[in-house]
């Protein structure tokens, strides 16, 4: 049985959920989760867990940077902040100008550098009052969103000619790039909508490494001792590897999330007792 990491560009129109089926498909595995979604409109890198032992990792690679290259269109805005919503044209008000490159440049590093408080859109999958923010607002319902902090790393302007703004930004997981294009369309008095949406870095894995869906194998898939090789790790004698897999405790000192390794395989995530001792145990087999 193989487990690892898969590098797939997601087309457009297709679900995340559509990619894992496919995958699933492809290599007769069932055991396949993702990194991180992506909407239907967007396209471009997801990263795939595959197989039992991979799924049991993810959990470690939950807070990577993701990089993005999103188009934005002024002078209107959108329902959803994106190309999937009603979108209507917001009239130019009186002494407004089209806002010059200086102006959209100098906005960005007063307002989306850094640490930054966004409202994620009413249709997310973000829960409120333990429903999924989007079924209330299909429904017609008001959901009130709850503001949420985000780092924002880079955010610098591709090309630049209005209404078409796009723009390079590397961000925190979680954080929403509707809600930085609507954000910024309000910002700049004239409305903005997220039109395109491209991901193409989560941490170290790149879109330059990633396969189309119709042409993967499992040679593609990133072994799980390479997806793990920069973790903090103990090598495991044959009887240690014995008592861990069998639930027992060996002595070591080592921090939790420590990566057992057995004959250069990962073989298990550690964590030290609570009394004191030097001992620890598998809080995961892998």
């Amino acid at each position: 049985m193989r487990h690892g990491f898969l590098l797939v560009d997601k087309g457009v129109g297709k679900t995340s959920h559509d990619i894992v089926y496919l995958v699933r498909k492809a290599l007769s595995e069932k055991k396949v989760g993702h990194l991180g979604t992506l909407d239907p409109a967007a396209t471009g890198l997801l990263v795939l867990a595959v197989g039992a032992k991979a799924l049991k990792v993810i959990e470690f690679f939950n807070g990577l940077t993701k990089d993005y290259e999103a188009e934005i269109t002024l002078g209107s805005v959108s329902t959803t902040y994106d190309r999937e919503g009603v979108i209507e044209e917001i009239p130019s008000k009186p002494g407004w100008s089209i806002p010059s490159i200086h102006t959209v440049q100098l906005l960005i590093q007063e307002r989306f550098i850094g640490k930054i408080k966004q409202t994620p859109p009413a249709h997310s999958a973000v829960h409120v009052n333990g429903k999924r923010a989007y079924a209330e607002a299909r429904k017609g319902n008001k959901v009130e969103m709850p503001e949420r902090e985000v780092v924002i790393d880079d955010c610098r302007v591709v090309s630049y000619e209005y209404p078409k703004l796009v723009l390079h930004v590397s961000c925190s997981s979680g954080t929403y790039i509707r809600s930085i294009a609507h954000d910024m369309g309000h910002l700049l008095h004239c409305g903005g909508y997220l039109s395109g949406l491209r991901r193409t870095r989560v941490g170290d894995y790149s879109i330059d490494d990633s396969k189309d869906v119709s042409n993967i194998a499992w040679g593609n898939v990133i072994p799980l001792k390479e997806v793990l090789k920069d973790f903090a790790r103990i090598d495991l004698t044959d009887e240690e590897f014995e008592d861990i897999s069998h639930g027992r405790s060996i002595t070591k000192d080592v921090k939790d999330g420590t990566f057992a390794w057995h004959k250069d395989l990962p073989v298990a995530v550690l964590m030290p007792l609570k009394d004191g001792s030097r001992q620890v145990r598998a809080r995961k087999v892998l």
